[in-house]
C-alpha cells in the first residue's frame, strides 16, 4: 500500500500563487504516473494535472493551462503541483494520486490539502 500526503495548502489572495508537494511512500516512486485533482465546494471531483514516471510529458485541464506546472522529483518521492495567477474558482480540496504503469485508473490517493482563494 502506498502513502500519499499532501502539503502546501492554504489561503491565498486572487492572483497570489502556491506550490502544493505530495511525498509518497511504501512503494518504487518511479513506477507511477501522479495525478492532481481537485474538487471545489459542491462539485465533483475533476483532473487537474498529470506527469508521466519519467516526468517527461505532462497534462493539464483547460481551466490551469498556463497557470499551474505539475513537476516531480523521483530522488525525493515527490510530486509538485505550482500554482500562479490564482483565482477564486481555484478554490479546492486538492488531492494527488498514483497510476501504476498502464493502468487507466488511479491506484493509490491522498487525503487532499484545502487551498482558498479570496477575492
Amino acid at each position: 500500500q502506498a502513502q500519499l500526503v499532501e502539503s502546501g495548502g492554504g489561503l491565498v489572495q486572487a492572483g497570489g500563487s502556491l506550490r502544493l508537494s505530495c511525498a509518497v511512500s511504501g512503494r518504487t516512486f518511479s513506477d507511477y504516473a501522479m495525478g492532481w485533482f481537485r474538487q471545489g465546494p459542491g462539485k465533483e471531483r475533476e483532473f487537474v494535472a498529470a506527469i508521466s514516471r519519467s516526468g517527461g510529458s505532462t497534462g493539464y485541464a483547460d481551466s490551469v493551462k498556463g497557470r499551474f506546472t505539475i513537476s516531480r522529483d523521483n530522488a525525493k518521492n515527490t510530486v509538485y503541483l505550482q500554482m500562479n495567477s490564482l483565482k477564486p474558482e481555484d478554490t479546492a480540496v486538492y488531492y494527488c494520486a498514483a497510476r501504476y504503469g498502464g493502468n487507466s485508473e488511479y491506484d493509490f490517493w491522498g487525503q487532499g490539502t484545502q487551498v482558498t482563494v479570496s477575492s
